[in-house]
């Protein structure tokens, strides 16, 4: 197997990894009855979006990376909020 299909390998795997937090939402939507983004939706995002940035750098594709490093801002800028409130819960 050639670097060159690794590197798909990569790229597919990052892709299924980040569509999968959709499927992770829709069930803790389903589970609640109502429209909710459960935590694990962005640590799903991050993994996907840093699996598919280092795609992304080996195609030396800007839009890509340019898409990805910013959605991963994104994603941690929620988590970071999460984990702050968490920590200002009383308990």
């Amino acid at each position: 197997m050639g670097t060159e299909q690794i590197w798909i390998g990569i790229g597919l795997f990052g892709q299924f990894l980040f569509g999968s937090r959709m499927l992770v939402q829709w069930i803790a939507s389903e589970r609640e009855g109502r429209s909710v983004v459960p935590a694990v939706f962005w640590y799903i995002s991050i993994a996907g979006g840093i699996v598919l940035l280092s795609y992304a750098i080996y195609r030396a594709d800007p839009v890509f990376i340019l898409g990805q490093t910013a959605g991963s801002m994104v994603y941690l800028r929620n988590l970071y909020f999460i984990n702050r409130e968490k920590r200002s819960l009383p308990g």
